[in-house]
């Protein structure tokens, strides 16, 4: 089983785009894609028509995906963005804040 540097959950700092700087929480990982949903991030519209499953039509709004290397894993420490390392800790590997040097959960 080989690990992630981004996992589902992580806090991330969006690096480029119209949304960078901002923080959010990683809501979904598409590894083969090589893209992430972050929460509150990235929101596009869809003007939906009304239909039988949705009488009212109107405009839905939803985070959408975006590429991996847009985002960075937030220092737990400092909350700006960092590297992953992946280093052993009682025989458990570990991922490990390059910058800080703080391990992160998960």
């Amino acid at each position: 089983m080989s690990s992630a540097k981004i996992k589902k959950g992580d806090s991330v700092v969006v690096l480029s785009g119209k949304d960078k700087g901002r923080t959010g929480t990683v809501a979904q990982v598409m590894p083969k894609d090589g893209k992430v949903v972050v929460e509150g991030i990235n929101i596009a519209a869809r003007h939906r028509k009304p239909s039988q499953t949705n009488p009212q039509g109107g405009i839905d709004r939803f985070a959408a995906p975006m590429h991996i290397s847009k985002v960075a894993v937030a220092d737990p420490k400092t909350g700006k963005p960092t590297r992953v390392r992946f280093e052993e800790q009682d025989g458990k590997k570990v991922r490990v804040a390059v910058k800080s040097g703080e391990t992160i959960n998960g």
